[in-house]
């Protein structure tokens, strides 16, 4: 089957996110949380979580954050939805400390740049894909995180109201779209 590694980060939220994937024989989902479960899948998501700052010192700390890149590098696809999109960013600031303060290099993976804020997002969206790869999937999910990211790339889709959401790079993939 298509190997999918979730990372499972010791804050990870949003589990039905994946739910669906188990309804398909020829998709295999593992949750890992260290470099050796890791191995070479055929495709890394990065899940949501409840504290995306701890979460990415987690992931640098556990050696986790250079398998994914190195493997990314490589030609191995990575999904981010919310928090783990956030960390494939340039940068993470939390200027009003509202996930304990601070500035993070994200991982680099995708030009984006996320500042978090008090004030959470909680929006349902019906949306377009229109990433090369699964360009024209119809989307039904929500939006539930903290903060604001600025692209300055190609979007992952376009949500019901026009606006563009998440980004890509190659074989990198981010949305704030759960569900």
């Amino acid at each position: 089957p298509l190997d999918v590694a979730v990372i499972r980060l010791p804050r990870i939220s949003n589990f039905t996110d994946f739910s669906m994937l188990d309804q398909y024989p020829a998709i295999g989902v593992r949750y890992v949380q260290s470099v050796q479960e890791l191995e070479k899948p055929d495709l890394i998501i990065l899940p949501g979580t409840k504290s995306t700052l701890a979460d990415l010192l987690w992931l640098r700390q556990s050696g986790l954050e250079a398998a994914i890149l190195k493997l990314s590098h490589a030609g191995v696809p990575v999904m981010g939805i919310c928090g783990g999109y956030q960390m494939l960013g340039r940068t993470l600031s939390d200027p009003a400390g509202s996930e304990g303060g601070g500035v993070l290099h994200g991982m680099g993976l995708l030009p984006v740049d996320t500042v978090f804020s008090a004030q959470k997002t909680r929006t349902r969206f019906k949306a377009r894909v229109t990433a090369s790869d699964f360009a024209g999937a119809e989307l039904d999910g929500y939006e539930i995180h903290t903060g604001k990211t600025t692209v300055e790339g190609e979007s992952f889709c376009i949500l019901e109201n026009g606006q563009p959401d998440g980004c890509v790079s190659g074989k990198v993939f981010g949305t704030y779209l759960h569900g």
